[in-house]
């Protein structure tokens, strides 16, 4: 997950940095904190695709280079 995928998650659902580091219970960046981050995210609807990969739902995504 990129920097840019973490702050278009928060986007998607209306979240601040406060309110996602409060639902993951993480303030600090390490390896752990990004995994609760990411599944604080999926739990509140987020998809995170790999490339090439196929949304559930209706999304968005960057098309590759």
């Amino acid at each position: 997950m990129t920097g840019n995928q973490l702050q278009a998650a928060r986007n998607l659902i209306g979240w601040s940095q406060a309110q996602l580091a409060e639902a993951s219970g993480r303030v600090a960046a390490s390896a752990r904190a990004v995994e609760a981050i990411r599944a604080a995210l999926e739990a509140h609807g987020v998809q995170f695709l790999e490339a090439g990969g196929v949304a559930q739902g209706p999304g968005i995504a960057v098309k590759g280079e």
